[in-house]
């Protein structure tokens, strides 16, 4: 479909429930329906900066073909200010999936970090791509700190889990915000705590996840999206990111619910 609106799209923070993004994305594109304007917080700033870089089908591609023995292979241990560092995802999407600086994008796209030492929301709009992504998935404790023009940056979600009010500052008359969190909140761990006690990662990951919803919940509120998805994703872990296949499903589902308000809203 056809609309004068400049759309924009605002991805949220989820861990390995992102992978959702794709199959959101998949629906809207089916039905004619483009955003022009991409942002993202964590997660969310990975697949949209693919995205804008006209990658989907290899990120899609990449996603599917993940089991959790290559998802463990890009674990780089480290234990300065986080248990990963990251280097390795970071290089492999430099080398198949985001090779440009983020104003070579073929869509304008930001990314969402939180200064630690300030706490201040900062967003990222130029510069190398795959380094803005590496902000924002700095996921406190797990992913070390990025350090970027004298700043300490971690994971965009700690201020902005579903960055509506960075998409409209970028010009997006209408905009499509995708939260992963509607009712994922410590879901994961109390059904594995039926079988087990959780690990240090997963209560760390869940824990966060609880503290996002809460704060998605607040933004949400005062800047509301004009469209919201939002896929149920609460029996997929923060570091399910194997599962891909229900993600993306999930993803599709959801943004098809929301089809016809998103119409009907755009006239």
């Amino acid at each position: 479909m056809k609309s004068t609106l400049n759309i924009g799209i605002a991805f949220g923070a989820g861990s390995a429930r992102g992978w959702a993004h794709i199959g959101v994305l998949r629906a809207l594109v089916k039905a004619g329906i483009r955003p022009r304007i991409v942002c993202g917080t964590s997660i969310g700033a990975l697949v949209g900066a693919v995205y804008a870089n006209d990658s989907l089908d290899a990120l899609e591609d990449w996603v599917l073909g993940l089991t959790w023995r290559r998802v463990l292979g890009f674990f780089d241990f480290s234990f300065n200010g986080g248990m990963l560092k990251g280097a390795k995802l970071i290089a492999h999407l430099e080398g198949h999936l985001l090779d440009r600086p983020i104003e070579e994008l073929a869509l304008p796209f930001a990314a969402v970090a939180t200064d630690l030492r300030s706490g201040r929301e900062v967003w990222l709009r130029e510069g190398r791509a795959a380094d803005a992504v590496r902000a924002s998935i700095a996921l406190p404790g797990l992913f070390t700190p990025v350090e970027r023009e004298g700043r300490l940056l971690v994971d965009g979600a700690l201020v902005n889990p579903v960055p509506v009010s960075l998409c409209r500052a970028m010009g997006a008359d209408f905009v499509i915000g995708v939260d992963l969190g509607s009712n994922a909140a410590g879901r994961h761990v109390r059904d594995a705590g039926q079988r087990r006690d959780p690990g240090m990662i997963e209560v760390l990951a869940e824990s966060i996840n609880i503290m996002q919803v809460r704060i998605t919940r607040s933004r949400l509120a005062g800047e509301p999206a004009d469209a919201l998805v939002m896929p149920q994703l609460g029996s997929l872990g923060s570091l399910d990111y194997h599962r891909a296949a229900e993600s993306i499903e999930e993803g599709r589902a959801a943004a098809e619910l929301v089809l016809p308000q998103i119409r009907r809203l755009l006239g």
